[in-house]
């Protein structure tokens, strides 16, 4: 069986949408969310590594370099590598919107500048030996984007060029995510346009999640954009697939294994976007390990080395129970066997 690319599991579902605010459940400590990832096993099989949040509470962006090998230790202790980074880029955290006025262009580049710093340490510390820094445009919402297009992803791609500038310097790739909920990567046709406007692939990538480019697919705040109505068949899913997939594949440096039920989801601040689904959730609507074929033809070519897990706003009750991350794991495995390598 293919042992390439190796299994991850992202630490921010203990975080995204948690919070102390009437309404919200409280966050999960990284502790308890390596515990419940190290637990997981189909068939001896294990989780090879986790992707990481660089914010609090799993990390002070103001720590040392010894707090920061503290934590790299942490994660090694449970038998994991650190594949990517998640740079706090949103207001309210370090940076700002990437969109936005020359002020609020410079905190998006001071956040990028930190995960470069922690990357570099994890890195030089071994625990880290692949994987990108991931980014978005920190702009919730395409309201605001939609009254100037055109200026307004050109105000994005000047952020991001300089932002790859600095994750070069570092010897760093950056991916930004595309999601309905992030003005200039809210559609696939968005996402495109400004992949090619910053013209650094060797630097900036996309990074996929099957459940955000479902959502891309049904129009959700591109309409326009949208290539399915809800109630599409099997034959029109998968032609729609292909012209998303053809589209931004060859821009994809990092992927997320996940599952959706054509719906969107939002939690806490997190404003709502492609709905995550447990691997197993009867109302999943995607074949993940045939989905997840398209974006990985060409991955090794491409610098993947690693695919990752995510679940963002499952509820504290579902991330408590084993037999989410099992059916998660063999989610997991079933893309490797069937799209890995050697």
């Amino acid at each position: 069986m293919p042992s390439k690319p190796a299994l991850h599991n992202a630490m921010w579902p203990g975080l995204v949408g948690k919070g102390e605010d009437e309404g919200q459940e409280p966050p999960i400590s990284l502790e308890r969310m390596l515990e419940l990832t190290a637990a997981a096993e189909v068939d001896g099989q294990k989780f090879d590594g986790i992707d990481y949040f660089l914010f609090l509470p799993h990390t002070d962006p103001e720590a040392s370099d010894d707090e920061l090998k503290n934590i790299a230790d942490l994660i090694q202790g449970k038998g994991f590598d650190i594949g990517s980074l998640v740079a706090p880029v949103w207001p309210g955290t370090i940076g700002d919107s990437a969109m936005g006025s020359d002020e609020q262009q410079a905190k998006f580049l001071d956040a990028v500048k930190m995960a470069c710093r922690v990357a570099k340490v994890f890195n030089d510390h071994g625990a880290r030996k692949y994987g990108v820094i991931r980014i978005d445009s920190a702009e919730f919402g395409v309201a605001k984007f939609l009254e100037n297009p055109g200026s307004n992803l050109k105000r994005i791609a000047e952020t991001f060029k300089e932002a790859a500038k600095i994750a070069a310097d570092h010897g760093e790739r950056l991916a930004a995510e595309g999601e309905v909920c992030w003005a200039g990567l809210h559609s696939w046709k968005a996402a495109v346009a400004l992949m090619e406007e910053v013209g650094m692939p060797e630097s900036l990538g996309f990074q996929a999640d099957l459940a955000h480019t479902y959502t891309f697919m049904l129009g959700y705040n591109a309409p326009d954009d949208g290539l399915l109505q809800k109630d599409h068949t099997e034959e029109q899913f998968w032609e729609a697939y292909k012209e998303v997939t053809d589209a931004l594949r060859p821009w994809t440096i990092d992927f997320h294994v996940a599952q959706n039920d054509g719906e969107v989801h939002g939690a806490g601040s997190h404003d709502k976007t492609g709905k995550h689904c447990p691997a197993d959730d009867p109302n999943g609507k995607l074949d993940i390990t045939k989905c997840a074929g398209y974006w990985l033809e060409g991955a090794q070519e491409r610098g993947i080395q690693h695919i990752c897990w995510d679940g963002c706003m499952f509820p504290n009750e579902t991330l408590e129970k084993p037999e989410t991350w099992n059916a998660i794991l063999k989610a997991m495995i079933d893309v490797r066997d069937a799209h890995g390598w050697e």
